[in-house]
């Protein structure tokens, strides 16, 4: 494995964690071990001073000890001090001095011998200004700890391989769906393949993540599909008007090196319609540079005045020879002024091309602004296609128009967040509906 490794570092992690928990349980384990047998050997002490024969002791002590017939050690200590011992000598303590005084709880401690040997001690009070300290070596008490040490050292290192082990499995098993994940990542980098797609199984943050994956890659290859449609309708509807302005301009040159001016009348009619192809030219790339726009090209959004955008566009549509009428109350939303004025625009114009005479109707309602003419309307199967990029119905398409206008007046809509469409109104004609959220007054907020 390499070290530096996602499954590298989680192994360690696992390891390290299990590792600490066993030598912390081993390390209690052995003070409990201990604190066990040190209290059963002092219950063992105490019981042999509460069985012990005073007179034995009195009899048979002697200021430097004699040899003991008992399991243990024993040295009375009086009150001034002096002692007489069964067995080595065992040094006093202050505390022990205070047994010979009066009836005293048991003292338990650790001792030493005037040989220097390591002892447990318990000190009671024997008699009226005698204690007793009754001993017994750690020789054999040291050596089952030591053996407890052991046993517990080899369980922590077992448990350490043993979590090293698991450390590995868990790793590879936990690790195995982000292998995938890479897996598909790499091969997308490499061959551009969007389609990719990772299997998703259980609800864990694995799975959240590789359904995340898979929802980016779609929306990828939407993106990139409706890319290459853009193009390619583009290039279409591209290819009409140029061939119109080559075949023009051809003629205008052949008439010039041919010596063979055209008729005044007819050289005039070919130029305007040169004009005319020009302008319809222009006004199809623009269309197209307003939907080409990304995300990141977005005006910013602010809190304005959806009346006041709706007066603009009205004006314009005025100029360009709409009758138009109105009746708007205030409301105020959030979005860019210059997308929905045009997307405005677009509805007046695209309804004054069918209405008689330029006729239009534009209300504005609590956040609902209706667009409506008075023309012939449409088939009610070509409803739902009437918001498609260079959708034209077939009564329209001898009229000028790129088929793009309704798709940027969804497209602005749908930045601000809200809805529009288009029905046939009953006494005739279309009417064309845009709800945007928003409130009738304008609220304190800065550019968002």
């Amino acid at each position: 494995m390499r070290l530096g490794s996602l499954r590298t570092r989680l192994t360690v992690l696992v390891t390290a964690a299990v590792a600490i928990a066993v030598a912390g349980c081993a390390v209690l384990s052995y003070f409990i071990v201990d604190t066990l047998v040190i209290r059963q050997l002092d219950h063992t002490i105490y019981e042999s001073e509460d069985q012990g024969d005073k007179d034995y002791l009195k009899r048979e002590c002697t200021p430097d000890g004699t040899e003991s017939m008992f399991d243990g050690m024993a040295t009375l200590l009086y009150a001034d001090g002096t002692t007489c011992s069964i067995g080595p000598p065992i040094v006093p303590t202050r505390a022990d001095m205070s047994a010979t005084q009066e009836w005293h709880d048991p003292i338990y401690r650790y001792g030493v011998t005037r040989n220097g040997k390591r002892v447990r001690v318990v000190t009671i009070n024997f008699d009226k200004g005698v204690a007793v300290l009754e001993a017994r070596s750690l020789g054999h008490i040291q050596q089952t700890l030591n053996l407890a040490m052991l046993a517990l050292g080899g369980v922590t290192v077992m448990g350490v391989l043993a979590a090293a082990c698991a450390g590995l499995v868990i790793s590879r098993a936990s690790l195995r769906p982000v292998g995938r994940l890479t897996k598909a990542v790499e091969h997308i980098a490499q061959t551009e393949d969007l389609g990719t797609r990772i299997p998703v199984t259980g609800t864990d943050e694995i799975a959240r993540l590789s359904s995340s994956f898979n929802a980016m890659t779609s929306a990828l290859a939407g993106s990139r599909d409706r890319q290459k449609q853009l193009v390619a309708d583009a290039g279409h509807e591209l290819r009409t008007p140029l061939t119109t302005l080559r075949t023009n301009i051809d003629l205008l040159l052949r008439s010039e090196q041919t010596g063979r001016s055209l008729d005044p009348a007819a050289k005039e009619r070919l130029l305007v319609n040169v004009k005319a192809q020009f302008a319809e030219l222009s006004t199809l790339v623009a269309d197209l540079l307003q939907l080409a726009r990304g995300d990141s090209d977005h005006e910013p959004h602010v809190e304005l005045g959806f009346h006041e955008v709706v007066t603009a566009a009205v004006e314009r549509a005025r100029l360009r020879g709409a009758e138009v009428s109105t009746a708007l109350s205030p409301w105020y939303v959030v979005g860019s002024a210059a997308s929905l004025e045009r997307a405005v625009l677009n509805l007046i114009d695209n309804a004054a091309k069918f209405s008689p005479g330029g006729q239009v109707e534009v209300r504005l309602s609590h956040g609902r602004l209706t667009v409506r003419d008075h023309g012939p309307g449409l088939d009610e199967e070509e409803l739902p296609h009437v918001f498609e990029r260079f959708w034209r119905s077939p009564s329209a398409r001898s009229l000028p128009g790129s088929g793009l206008g309704l798709a940027i007046v969804a497209q602005a809509v749908a930045e601000t967040g809200g809805t529009v469409s288009l029905r046939n109104a009953p006494d005739g004609g279309a009417v064309a509906t845009m709800e945007l959220p928003g409130t009738p007054h304008r609220a304190s907020g800065d550019q968002l």
